[in-house]
């Protein structure tokens, strides 16, 4: 047992993960440097907007929240690219072989890859977006400073309080709703031998079309929007609505997120797909 703990199977499948594809922390800082860059632009009038009265529509905290957001639907497209690439691309390149010579088990290998995807990406976001948004406010006031004005009248303005706790939260409740898209991109990438992402989407597009012409219906149509898109409006907005967004401590409703039966039934069906995909993996081979 100590030998075991000693070698942490799941932690270095993890790490391999990390060194194999790189994107998964780098598009988060390259999105956040992009952000920065038009921040930085955008300072030649910070100072003249902090000077003036406060309008009725302060945009002085859009920067902030257009640079989150951009981080955070880069990090959702870099996992479900990954997620479709992490079990088809060791099959192709023949290294499957000597991943399953190691003493690493197809269940640890399976979670690693959904951990990277559900967990490292989200907290890979989180931090690039922390770190961007903190350079942001630094640069804002050595602006302000150099321009004469009192930084006093700026961070009133661009208090991060409420976005850096809604951030985690919601980076989170994201994570676990897209779930069974993840676990479904896994099973594809681990059964499909090319054109994985053409597998992945083609059948339940189809399913939709078939759906719209033969009961001129469009609930699988609805389904798969909310199912990939709905998890920003369930963790951003007030009671997950997406309709009004998250403007205070009091909004912010933990509880009704982790009763939602949207996340608890995705949760089941990403526990199916998985282990699904595990027994998969225990025959496949290279391509």
């Amino acid at each position: 047992m100590s030998a075991e703990r000693k070698v942490r199977p799941f932690y270095w499948s993890v790490r391999r993960e990390l060194w194999e594809h790189p994107a998964i922390y780098l598009a988060p800082v390259g999105a956040a440097a992009v952000g920065l860059l038009g921040f930085g632009v955008s300072t030649l009038w910070l100072a003249r907007a902090v000077a003036s009265p406060v309008p009725r529509n302060d945009s002085l905290m859009a920067p902030y929240a257009f640079t989150a957001l951009a981080v955070m639907v880069i990090g959702v497209l870099v996992s479900i690219f990954y997620a479709l690439s992490a079990l088809h691309g060791e099959r192709q390149d023949r290294s499957i072989q000597f991943w399953k010579s190691l003493p690493v088990s197809d269940t640890t290998t399976v979670l690693a890859k959904m951990a990277v995807a559900m967990v490292v990406m989200p907290l890979a976001a989180l931090a690039a977006i922390f770190g961007a948004q903190t350079v942001m406010l630094v640069v804002s006031t050595i602006v302000v400073l150099v321009n004469g004005v009192d930084p006093a009248r700026l961070w009133p303005r661009v208090d991060m309080s409420l976005m850096w706790t809604v951030l985690p939260y919601g980076l989170l409740i994201n994570a676990l709703w897209l779930a069974p898209l993840y676990a479904w991109l896994l099973l594809i990438s681990g059964w499909a031998k090319r054109m994985t992402f053409v597998w992945a989407f083609a059948p339940p597009l189809a399913l939709a079309l078939f759906e719209r012409l033969a009961f001129n219906s469009t609930y699988v149509i609805h389904l798969l929007i909310e199912r990939v898109l709905g998890g920003f409006g369930e963790a951003f907005s007030i009671r997950g609505e997406g309709r009004e967004p998250i403007g205070s401590f009091s909004d912010i409703d933990p509880i009704h997120a982790f009763s939602s039966p949207h996340i608890w039934g995705g949760l089941a069906v990403a526990g199916l797909l998985l282990a699904l995909t595990i027994r998969m993996r225990r025959s496949r081979d290279a391509i």
